[in-house]
């Protein structure tokens, strides 16, 4: 039998020293709401709502934590994700999106995002997964199954095409069709 560690599963912002954090969204009024509770929660914001934009912070002051928008009018935010983690490798990721797929989500992850939420979402969860415990997290799939290779499996015909009738405890019987 496995024993299973004690491990946390949320780490506290306090635990930080550095606690920059880049939200990277092209709605101006989601990164605006978001930084602002997360000021509120004690991160120290940079906002930006451009891949350049993001970019050139990963470079110059590269952050603590990230919110990154996978879908941004000047290219694809896992170009920030990976920047950010080359100049920061212990920078925690939170890849966020409002077109979320299996693949992009592994994707995120191996270049390395350490979560991956779709929108809408809020400053709870963001703060959630921005401080989850890395013990806590599955490591993602090598090769995910994309959903077009998702096959339902052959059931043999039993009935010969009929619904049968189900027995009904609250009245009479329900007929065959």
């Amino acid at each position: 039998m496995r024993t299973q560690k004690n491990v946390p599963e949320q780490l506290k912002l306090a635990d930080f020293a550095d606690k920059s954090l880049l939200i990277l969204d092209d709605d101006d009024p989601l990164r605006g709401r978001l930084a602002r509770a997360m000021e509120k929660k004690g991160f120290q914001v940079k906002e930006a709502k451009s891949v350049a934009e993001g970019l050139n912070i990963a470079k110059t002051a590269p952050t603590a934590f990230a919110v990154v928008d996978l879908r941004l009018e000047d290219g694809n935010g896992l170009d920030v994700v990976k920047e950010l983690s080359r100049n920061k490798k212990d920078s925690r990721i939170v890849m966020l999106t409002g077109y979320g797929n299996l693949p992009t989500a592994v994707e995120a992850v191996k270049v390395g995002a350490i979560d991956y939420i779709s929108k809408p979402v809020d400053a709870d969860d963001v703060e959630s997964a921005l401080l989850a415990s890395p013990e806590s997290k599955a490591k993602p799939p090598e090769n995910p199954m994309s959903a077009d290779r998702v096959k339902m499996p052959e059931l043999p015909e039993v009935t010969g095409g009929a619904i049968p009738a189900v027995p009904s405890t609250t009245g009479p019987a329900i007929p065959s069709f």
